[in-house]
């Protein structure tokens, strides 16, 4: 039998500071945490061990987080427990998401030796009190030294994380940041608008009126995404995803799992799965993730698979974000219903109106439909 392809995402929650824009599931941490926090990620491996006999791994991504926080001995720990888990491809991506300041040779050269043959390193600005006011640990120099120490150990496959949309930023001090980043050829750049979130130090200090004067404006922030995408694509770049560009070929295979709806799992604190047609997620309170992992796998098993209403809507939302858009015969062919009959009104309307053009079976957001994404998704909800 041939085995269907699985990508697996772990998840390490520890920074050395949390970044004042941040809520991801993420804060800092002690040895002893981290050192107990391995073995129960390891005891949640082993228990998905049975999926070894249906799938084959293609891809690993660890995100946190700083995954690269961890301890060697731990890191080491955790690869090897995947490997003895799983089947893992001899060609698989494997991805350590990194912070400048939190790397060094020895590190560097573990991962190598672990078989992790992609980094992603985040830097976010290479203006120095853009980076302070992030709450970021680092300068741009120790990114830059940080980078050429990974191209030296031999990765070459490296995503920089960039963000617009910070407050006080300028239209200059962002062309500058893609400017510096682009002159270290990167292999992929995943550019992002900063989004506010609650609960956070950034949500109290910049969403009250005074505050928001910070921040740039919708206009400025739509003149930067567009400047990003012409700027990027001069240099090389193609963008495939509304935030992502690679080099020809240097796609994160991991994350297009994502947006294509293709199986994966989510492993360690608050993970999210995607696996026959189940969305679940981890406990994001570590004792109720310690203790959900005794019985993980039978979890996963009696886990409802979601409607087939949410499984269409999540295909147009997810397809819609890549710039090879939505296939109506790939639709068709996955849930056997006409794409026409469900979605033929709204696709047509948002055709005439400018947000999506259609051609050939293949539906696109514009320029113009990219810029207010969120509503132009929100049509394809269905009754």
């Amino acid at each position: 039998m041939q085995k269907k392809d699985l990508s697996i995402y772990i998840h390490i929650p520890f920074c050395i500071k949390k970044c004042d824009y941040c809520d991801f599931l993420s804060a800092a941490s002690s040895p002893e945490e981290r050192a107990y926090y391995t073995r129960v990620l390891q005891k949640e491996i082993r228990a998905f061990e049975p999926l070894s006999y249906i799938y084959k791994v293609k891809s690993i991504f660890f995100g946190g987080g700083t995954p690269s926080v961890l301890e060697i001995p731990h890191f080491n720990r955790i690869t090897q427990q995947l490997f003895d888990s799983f089947d893992i491809s001899d060609d698989a991506e494997i991805t350590v998401e990194c912070n400048p300041g939190t790397l060094n040779e020895e590190k560097l050269k573990a991962y190598r030796s672990a078989g992790v043959n992609r980094l992603s390193l985040g830097l976010q600005s290479a203006d120095e009190n853009e980076l302070r006011l992030l709450g970021r640990i680092h300068s741009f120099e120790e990114f830059r030294s940080n980078f050429a120490l990974a191209r030296r150990l031999g990765f070459d496959n490296i995503n920089v994380d960039l963000m617009s949309g910070i407050p006080t930023q300028t239209m200059d001090s962002w062309k500058e940041t893609l400017k510096k980043t682009v002159e270290l050829a990167p292999d992929h750049i995943s550019a992002y608008s900063l989004i506010i979130e609650e609960n956070t130090p950034f949500y109290e200090r910049y969403l009250g009126a005074k505050g928001r004067s910070a921040l740039p404006d919708e206009e400025l922030d739509r003149k930067m995404y567009h400047y990003t995408h012409s700027y990027l694509s001069e240099n090389g770049y193609e963008r495939y995803e509304i935030s992502n560009y690679s080099k020809p070929g240097r796609q994160c295979r991991h994350n297009t799992v994502y947006w294509t709806m293709k199986s994966y799992l989510g492993l360690g604190l608050g993970a999210s799965s995607y696996l026959d047609r189940k969305r679940f997620s981890n406990p994001r309170s570590f004792d109720g993730y310690r203790d959900f992992v005794k019985d993980a796998y039978r979890s996963f098993k009696t886990c409802e698979p979601q409607s087939l209403k949410e499984t269409m809507e999540e295909f147009m939302f997810l397809g819609l974000r890549m710039d090879r858009g939505v296939f109506t015969g790939e639709f068709e062919r996955t849930f056997g219903k006409s794409f026409d009959e469900l979605y033929g009104g709204v696709t047509k309307r948002l055709e005439d109106t400018g947000f999506i053009t259609r051609k050939e079976g293949v539906i696109k957001l514009t320029s113009k439909g990219i810029d207010v994404s969120n509503r132009v998704l929100a049509n394809y909800l269905l009754p």
